[in-house]
């Protein structure tokens, strides 16, 4: 029962997070902004939703075991980065690859791309450092959570500012598909593209609430942490709006969307996620939480190191992967 729960749940957060992104996609189109902030902003808000949703259920849900919300609110914190820095780009390598050759040229906007790593970098530091501030030393903590807050703030201000240069120089969004609704007959507009985004909004929560009654169940059937189970489990099925969009823009040749999409939401992710969890969660230094953040941090520095060097290509990303692969193994030998 709990596994059909678990595949219902991803069904409405997949639906949910396809109907939200395309809407937003509609949003760039019309205000005249370039891809990298489309990708970077309005893309990895959206499809980044999923995963916020599910700790702040997790976190704030009035029922179920304390203890075991706050593992799942942890995991998909946590893991949510970890997969989009590792193995997502790790994937998306693959199929760059298949169209190109692993030798090929991958070819984001690098400004952006480096300024999303730059700031992801800087705030997930600063959010993997706040576990070893004691519990009770709840001002520290939530001084250290705003400042996340504001840093994405910043980042949004400064992304923004960017976005008139590169739509001079051809990088304007332009959306992939019609708006659903308008399949409807519904004429596309402001209001029912808004209208849109607030219907995929209400598919991921419920969606969200779903799955975490599911890994609770699962958790106790197959005799493993919740923790664990989090870390591995939540980000797989909660990126996979990350993965699809990345890969299928990654095969059309879209690399700034492919990519501002992944590492837009790693910033997203790595401010305002680990700030719910200083606030709401113990946020303690547990072995499989510094194993997360210690290759996550590795993984993105890697790969701000590649594109530093003006070129990067398919075959570099299996080394994300390789830092994936290592994760699960610390998970099973635990």
């Amino acid at each position: 029962m709990d596994l059909w729960i678990l595949i219902g749940s991803l069904v409405l957060i997949l639906v949910g997070a396809e109907v939200f992104t395309n809407a937003l996609e509609h949003i760039g189109e019309r205000l005249g902004i370039s891809e990298g902030v489309t990708g970077s902003i309005f893309a990895a808000v959206g499809t980044a939703l999923p995963e916020t949703m599910v700790p702040v259920i997790a976190v704030m849900m009035s029922s179920g075991n304390v203890q075991t919300r706050e593992e799942v609110g942890v995991g998909a914190i946590l893991g949510a980065p970890l997969m989009l820095s590792t193995l997502t780009l790790c994937l998306m390598g693959f199929f760059a690859a298949h169209k190109r050759g692993w030798s090929g040229t991958l070819r984001p906007e690098a400004t952006g791309v480096n300024r999303d790593l730059v700031w992801f970098l800087g705030a997930f530091l600063l959010g993997a450092s706040a576990v070893f501030v004691p519990f009770d030393w709840r001002g520290t903590r939530a001084i250290l959570a705003l400042v996340l807050i504001f840093l994405y703030v910043v980042y949004l201000v400064v992304t923004i500012r960017a976005s008139n240069a590169l739509v001079e120089d051809g990088h304007g969004t332009e959306a992939d598909h019609p708006l659903f609704l308008s399949r409807l007959g519904i004429p596309t507009n402001m209001v029912s593209i808004l209208f849109q985004i607030g219907m995929g909004f209400a598919l991921i929560v419920a969606g969200a609430k779903g799955f975490v009654y599911g890994v609770e169940g699962l958790a106790v059937f197959l005799g493993i942490s919740t923790l664990a189970l989090s870390l591995l489990i939540i980000p797989v099925a909660t990126e996979l709006p990350e993965k699809v969009n990345s890969i299928i823009w990654i095969r059309r040749g879209r690399d700034t969307l492919a990519f501002g999409n992944i590492t837009g939401a790693m910033v997203f992710q790595g401010s305002l996620l680990p700030a719910l969890g200083i606030f709401l969660t113990p946020w303690a230094p547990m072995r499989d939480v510094l194993i997360g953040m210690g290759l996550t941090i590795l993984a993105t520095t890697y790969l701000l190191i590649m594109m530093r060097r003006g070129s990067l290509k398919p075959y570099y990303l299996l080394f994300n992967g390789l830092c994936y692969g290592l994760f699960v193994i610390f998970i099973i030998m635990e």
